[in-house]
């Protein structure tokens, strides 16, 4: 059987760009989605280039791009085996803080995104009976003050479940929540706290939850520092 292929939206950086590394390191093929063309390629040519890593300029909060994505996928390895729905970002807290344009932004990315990679994505798992990942958060478990994020990784939540729901045993399709705690990526910009996670913990996760045996289903998975708040 040739390698299995590995979807990731949110790839050209932090935690999308370290799981790119721990899945080529352990034999996968990738797609690497995001709308940074530049980045992509650069991370694609990393990991082995065209025979190993392609790269697909993908605004997720787009129907036809993601459609685009899952076809030149197809098109280049012929079949999708994990999928991470991991495109997001954030904001200040405080519901008198950022615009409501960027508001609409990031519920689009965070949500909508998410819900049309699943879509893209979700018959060629079936087919594959592969693994759909998300990023979620700590902040989608616990309401933080002012946070139209955390209500966004609320939704990424509700959604895994979902999921699971309808790609029930039948399918052979697993389903896992990735839910990171502060992690040192461009998410934070420069309010990073001296104890955060690489973004490599999170991937660590990745790779545990995928590489457990077929019939093991590692529902959710919270990643956080030992120094975090709650």
């Amino acid at each position: 059987m040739a390698d299995p292929v590995f979807l990731i939206t949110g790839a050209s950086s932090g935690i999308g760009a370290a799981t790119a590394r721990a899945a080529a390191q352990a034999g996968y093929r990738l797609v690497l989605a995001a709308r940074s063309a530049d980045k992509l390629a650069a991370l694609a040519d990393e990991l082995g280039g065209a025979e190993r890593a392609l790269a697909v300029a993908c605004d997720v909060t787009e129907w036809e791009q993601q459609q685009a994505m899952v076809a030149q996928a197809l098109e280049a390895f012929g079949r999708l085996d994990v999928v991470f729905a991991n495109a997001g970002f954030g904001g200040r807290r405080g519901f008198l803080e950022e615009s409501p344009e960027f508001w609409r932004s990031m519920v689009l990315t965070n949500v909508y995104g998410a819900a049309l990679t699943i879509r893209a994505t979700i018959e060629r798992l079936r087919e594959s009976r592969g693994h759909l990942l998300l990023t979620g958060s700590v902040a989608g478990r616990v309401a933080l003050p002012g946070s139209l994020y955390s209500c966004t990784k609320w939704a990424v939540t509700a959604m895994a479940q979902a999921a699971r729901q309808e790609l029930d045993d039948s399918s052979g399709v697993r389903v896992t929540l990735i839910e990171p705690g502060m992690t040192a990526t461009p998410f934070f910009e420069n309010d990073i706290s001296a104890w955060a996670l690489p973004p490599e913990a999170i991937a660590d996760a990745v790779m545990y939850a995928v590489s457990r045996p077929r019939t093991v289903d590692v529902s959710d998975i919270m990643v956080r520092p030992i120094l975090q708040p709650s």
